[in-house]
């Protein structure tokens, strides 16, 4: 297999500023090798599908491309350098060279939608500093679109389910929730633990606090929770599915409290931390800014972007009734019926890999889309390790843009240095794909597939 040649190109942004951790950024381009499983199809059969995928777009109708310049960022996992480094590296912020955390846009950065592509939480090094980075974001004027992440969301599940009252007092729609704190496992004992140091241990643990044994009680399913479980959620999930989750349940029974030791946590601990949490984020509280912004899509031109993929019914609904109603639909469902939500088309735009167990996408579901304009979809959700990936899933073009920039992910996985990539998409239809861990950013037009080096 030849290798891609390299070019220069005015596509490939300045970065925002020059700080020792911005080194490694590649300096030059080559066309997207998506035959290479690093960034496309490992079985070397990328470049057909892709081509496959772009005819079948083809018969749609025209591509739109964006107005102005698009920057997508996903999967910062509580990391507020990562996520400004990234931003850095697109040439859309400029960082203070004293006071890092502290920046302003730059020209480009004014100009740009910014599109955070979900899953701001959990793994590390810090939430509420990566929460405190977006909202400083938010607050220099930039048009940021937020989507929600998979683990954006199970959080935002979980504190809901959390002590929650049987709907309508059936006691088996309790079944259905009563495992999703503790599914949350080791992966939110960061941001409990933050939460607690900040928010719970200057005054102490609450008065009317229960005991451990009972804070244990509420924050755990049943012992006969399997059985409730499967019976419940028959109209909601296939067997495979069932059978997953209360797997997964299960696994958190015995796991969760040796996470929360690890942490320094007792349950009334996770408890207190767990009610703080839902004063921050819901209602009005001083994070509620967070789950409020939040959308289960954006769209811009022919390009749909969203944390993880679709389905039939998502395809449908975007079809029937369009992105602002599929927006609408995200909290309207998750307030009313946490579970259903959880397990249903909207929420699966955040959770799909397009396993046998999850919702299905079809033929028909891709046509639908296509029908509508929507030619691609930009997700996060899959972290690679080389930078993007360009690929045709289910017959539909799909960019990967989960480029591992967060510290936990690089710890747990072996990536060396500091993490940092961005996906910029620009009104000529150049896509670039930008990351500390490719030597060379990646280039895609999606009119002219095949051809070395961007149209002038």
């Amino acid at each position: 297999m030849s290798e891609p040649i390299a070019f220069h190109s005015p596509l490939l942004p300045l970065a925002g500023d020059d700080l020792p951790d911005m080194t490694g950024l590649p300096r030059g381009m080559v066309s997207w090798p998506l035959d290479q499983g690093h960034s496309g199809c490992a079985t070397g059969t990328g470049a057909a599908s892709v081509a496959a995928s772009l005819a079948r777009a083809a018969r749609h109708g025209t591509w739109r491309f964006p107005d102005r310049p698009v920057v997508f960022v996903s999967d910062a996992h509580a990391d507020a350098d990562g996520f400004l480094r990234s931003l850095v590296a697109a040439g859309a912020i400029r960082r203070d060279r004293a006071q890092p955390r502290q920046f302003q846009l730059t020209p480009f950065g004014r100009t740009a939608k910014i599109v955070v592509g979900g899953d701001c939480l959990d793994k590390g090094p810090s939430n509420l500093d990566l929460l405190a980075a977006l909202k400083a974001l938010i607050d220099t004027g930039a048009d940021v679109h937020l989507l929600a992440g998979n683990h954006d969301l199970r959080f935002l599940v979980a504190l809901m389910a959390l002590e929650r009252a049987p709907c309508g007092g059936v006691a088996a729609t309790r079944a259905l929730t009563e495992h999703l704190f503790i599914r949350l496992g080791r992966k939110a004992m960061p941001l409990l633990a933050e939460v607690y140091g900040k928010h719970v241990a200057p005054h102490g643990l609450p008065a009317d606090l229960p005991d451990e044994a009972a804070c244990k009680a509420i924050l755990y399913p049943g012992d006969d929770w399997a059985k409730r479980f499967e019976r419940a959620a028959k109209p909601y999930l296939k067997g495979k599915a069932r059978a997953r989750e209360i797997q997964r349940g299960e696994k958190k029974r015995r796991t969760f409290a040796e996470a929360a030791e690890d942490y320094g946590l007792t349950m009334r601990m996770i408890l207190a931390a767990a009610r703080a949490c839902r004063d921050l984020f819901l209602g009005n509280g001083d994070l509620s800014w967070f789950y409020g912004r939040m959308q289960a899509v954006t769209r811009t031109g022919s390009i749909l972007f969203v944390h993880a993929g679709l389905d039939d019914a998502a395809c449908r609904l975007l079809a029937e009734d369009g992105p602002d109603a599929v927006n609408h639909a995200f909290l309207d469902e998750a307030l009313r019926d946490p579970f259903g939500f959880y397990f249903g088309a909207v929420a699966n735009m955040m959770r799909t890999k397009y396993r046998d167990s999850d919702r299905t996408l079809t033929e028909q579901g891709v046509d639908d889309l296509l029908a509508t304009g929507v030619k691609m979809v930009v997700q996060g959700h899959v972290n690679n390790h080389a930078g993007q990936r360009l690929l045709a899933k289910n017959g539909l073009l799909h960019l990967e843009g989960d480029v591992s920039l967060d510290a936990g992910t690089r710890a747990l996985e072996g990536l060396a240095g500091h993490g940092a990539g961005a996906t910029l998409i620009y009104p000529t239809g150049d896509m670039v794909g930008l990351c500390a861990d490719f030597p060379m950013a990646k280039h895609f037009h999606p009119l002219h597939h095949g051809q070395e080096g961007p149209r002038q």
